[in-house]
């Protein structure tokens, strides 16, 4: 069974006092004892088979902790004179954790957790995704393994109490959401998904991992049906778009900021502009005289692909190999645990988009890059190559792997549980661009991938905003000008822009609808970067050194949107 990291000692100042560092790692600690995935994820409570209470009274232990831990750091940082008496590294632990945790509880005191039903990071996914981020090496992995399974059905119950409590208060996720998840947990079942999984363990504990597994299937049919027979016709007349006070709540939690959703919406048109015409100059590459949509749709059927699964997983699993041994030492320093991460294939089910899961903070479990097939055995390439980089390296598995490797240096929160999803999305969609600045997507149809991605977030910021708080297409577009975005218009602009399948835009569109403000965290987020980037160069002129500013930034830990631009121009 695999050992747990060693805690990190509570960092003190000169007098022994605690510091906002530590009070972030004992919360991180208080959260892994109250939320047991925490604990699997990080790699700290080896052999725990405990789920989560996911309850009312589950959600309101944790949030008695996070007050609790707030006014634990107003007292250390009013003992130290208050926040700007501080070192830097202190007062930058502590601001996060505060924003964090001030954002959680408004979400939570708004009771978003009785109505927390996504396509993805709902808590039914987490009680699968969990079990394929345990250790599976020795029969007690594998007993650990069969008491995790036999507590799913208390689990499902507790989220199944706190859904039921939303409805009494009348707090209710869109039927969009009901639906989709219902119909991923069909999905789930017909693939007999947790025997199949409590199948690869020993042969002598397979009798008892298969009861458990059979225990833990009865209880996700009894969420299905729950789903659909009681919870959906209460659900009915709830809108899919949130409104503004909701949508802003939403985004501070994803950005770590209070937006300006006028500015947010003006760039998200201001970069659908920009990236509409480089890509008519790359379409042009491809296919000449015909639409970047033609170009897309020829580059999916025609254009260069790999036949199957394994061959797929293969073929990304050796271009981030490229990438790391093109990368390292000439544009990054990568430590020798940050260069290992695996390419995955998603369990059936899943959403649609690509995903990244941590390596556990020991290194123990690496990083790992997740492809949904979808039921698909050809995979184009077209689009791939720029979302790898994303995914991998010198994307999400570079920062967060770099996070890791730092954490002496940090705290556990900050690179873990504290982050902050434009600065890690931001950073990932900054990679992609980085690569294109490096010269790593010259083929013109790697290339039109690339743009098409970031078309897609631009695309996200628009129809995000526009779907949640009722704005309107402006009057000087070609596309319904002066309509109100709707789910459907968004449906129909992200198609015809993004070259997407039906398939992937209906599963990103519930995402959208489902997780508001997240899918505008990537765009905003770059933009943080870039802003950085363009004013910590202007400062140093020549002297300016990329590859030093990355590895410094990379290590700064994580940040919000109101501190990510001005804490990296200051970096050299």
């Amino acid at each position: 069974m695999s050992t747990s990291p060693p805690a990190p000692s509570a960092p003190s100042d000169a007098a022994g006092r605690a510091t906002p560092r530590a009070v972030a790692d004992a919360y991180v600690e208080t959260l892994a004892d109250l939320d047991p995935l925490h604990g699997t994820n990080l790699g700290i409570r080896p052999g725990v088979a405990d789920l989560p209470d996911l309850s009312p009274a589950g959600h309101q232990a944790v949030a008695a902790a996070q007050r609790a831990t707030l006014a634990e750091l107003d007292a250390v940082e009013a003992a130290a004179g208050g926040p700007g008496a501080l070192p830097s590294i202190e007062r930058r632990a502590g601001r996060l954790l505060r924003e964090r945790l001030t954002a959680t509880l408004a979400q939570h005191d708004a009771g978003e957790q009785l109505r927390d039903v996504s396509n993805l990071f709902s808590p039914v996914h987490h009680l699968r995704s969990v079990f394929l981020m345990m250790p599976t090496e020795t029969p007690d992995d594998w007993a650990v393994i069969g008491r995790r399974l036999a507590n799913v059905p208390a689990a499902l119950a507790g989220y199944t109490e706190s859904l039921t409590e939303g409805v009494r208060r009348g707090l209710t996720a869109a039927p969009r959401q009901v639906t989709t998840v219902a119909g991923q947990l069909d999905t789930w079942l017909t693939a007999d998904w947790y025997r199949e999984f409590a199948a690869g363990g020993p042969e002598g504990q397979r009798d008892e991992l298969a009861a458990a597994a059979g225990r833990a299937t009865e209880a996700l049919d009894t969420l299905r049906r729950f789903l659909r027979e009681s919870y959906l016709p209460e659900s009915e007349g709830t809108p899919d778009g949130v409104g503004t006070e909701r949508y802003l709540a939403g985004a501070r939690r994803w950005t770590g900021s209070d937006l300006d959703l006028d500015d947010a919406y003006a760039f998200g048109w201001a970069e659908y502009h920009r990236l509409a015409e480089e890509m008519r100059t790359v379409a042009a590459e491809v296919l000449p005289g015909e639409s970047p949509l033609a170009a897309m749709h020829h580059l999916e059927r025609e254009g260069e692909a790999v036949e199957g699964v394994d061959a797929i997983r293969d073929w990304l699993q050796n271009l981030m190999a490229e990438a790391i041994e093109a990368l390292d030492g000439k544009h990054v320093d990568l430590a020798p645990p940050v260069r290992r991460v695996e390419a995955m294939i998603a369990p059936p089910g899943s959403a649609a988009a690509p995903y990244y899961t941590r390596p556990s903070l020991d290194f123990a479990r690496p990083g790992r890059t997740w492809l949904p097939t979808m039921g698909a055995t050809r995979f184009p390439l077209w689009q791939l190559v720029s979302t790898w980089y994303h995914e991998g390296v010198p994307g999400h598995h570079l920062q967060l792997a770099q996070w890791v490797h730092v954490q002496d240096r940090l705290s556990r929160y900050q690179v873990s549980v504290g982050s902050v999803s434009a600065t890690t999305e931001g950073w990932a969609l900054y990679a992609e661009r980085l690569m294109d600045e490096l010269g790593f997507l010259t083929d013109p149809g790697h290339r039109l991938g690339y743009l098409s991605a970031q078309m897609l977030r631009a695309v996200r910021v628009i129809i995000d905003i526009g779907m949640h708080t009722g704005r309107r297409v402006p009057a000087g577009e070609s596309f319904h000008p002066g309509e109100v975005w709707t789910p459907e218009l968004g449906a129909e602009f992200f198609a015809v822009n993004t070259g997407c399948d039906p398939a992937y835009t209906e599963s990103e569109l519930t995402r959208y609808l489902g997780m508001p403000g997240q899918a505008i965290s990537y765009k905003l987020g770059e933009r943080a970067w870039l802003e950085g980037r363009a004013a910590a160069r202007a400062a140093a002129g020549d002297a300016f050194d990329a590859k030093s500013w990355h590895m410094a930034a990379l290590s700064l830990g994580s940040l919000g949107l109101d501190d990510l631009a001005t804490e990296l121009a200051a970096l050299r």
